[in-house]
């Protein structure tokens, strides 16, 4: 059975483990021209108490992302989020939308022309306009949510109208598998991603492209990937 850690202990895991994260990133970027600031580290805090994210907070991290909306609605009183970005990163039903919007800086799981249309009404009352990203399915896995990568295009374009959206750039998790197939998802999503740039869509921006998490942030980040997703290598295993 694993020793359960203190307050403290748990503190300074999450230090330690921020800075060999960070490390890792620095390391990875150099690899392809870069530099730790061109990567922007996501710390994913679901499961996680107020205490233990104010703490990576405290340590530096700029940007938290959460599953769900009711746990993050639930823990945002308790949050030190001055110059933080905070994110929703899980599965958005439409009946959530008008509880989310304009609390989060942005939504990086739009995955239908549905939901996008939702967005834009609630942001439309709020009177805010809210960043999105798209999410691909890019492994086709029917038990994961994310647009086919056919049919981004069209959905862009459904975006691009909306006066109360901003198209920010696209988001994937891909399917666990050998670190060569791994890969190949990775620089496909890049390819998507550098095309659609190109286009210059009006209201479309490509500045965002989020893909990598614990276990694969290094080689997103060697693949193109300019935010990762991380979780459980700061926090530790999740407690449900």
């Amino acid at each position: 059975m694993t020793k359960k850690l203190s307050t403290e202990e748990r503190f300074a895991a999450i230090e330690h483990n921020l800075a060999f994260i960070n490390a890792r990133i620095a390391a990875a970027a150099e690899k392809t021209g870069r530099t730790r600031s061109d990567i922007r580290l996501m710390a994913v805090t679901k499961t996680v108490e107020p205490v233990f994210i104010n703490h990576a907070i405290s340590c530096g991290v700029d940007l938290i992302g959460e599953n769900k909306v009711q746990e993050f609605l639930a823990k945002k009183p308790f949050l030190h989020l001055d110059g933080v970005d905070a994110h929703l990163i899980g599965h958005l039903q439409t009946n959530k939308v008008r509880q989310i919007v304009g609390q989060v800086s942005t939504i990086q799981s739009v995955d239908s022309e549905k939901l996008a249309r939702e967005i834009e009404k609630q942001s439309e009352k709020a009177g805010v306009i809210t960043d999105c990203l798209i999410e691909v399915n890019i492994g086709e896995e029917e038990s994961k949510t994310g647009i086919d990568e056919t049919a981004v295009m069209q959905l862009l374009e459904t975006m691009a109208a909306l006066p109360h959206l901003r198209v920010k750039g696209l988001m994937a998790i891909p399917p666990i598998c050998p670190e060569d197939e791994l890969r190949q998802y990775f620089e496909k999503m890049y390819a998507m991603f550098v095309d659609i740039g190109r286009k210059k869509l009006d209201n479309v921006s490509m500045d965002i492209l989020s893909m990598g998490m614990s276990s694969d942030y290094e080689q997103a980040i060697l693949c193109g990937a300019n935010m990762v997703r991380v979780g459980s290598s700061i926090f530790g295993p999740r407690l449900y």
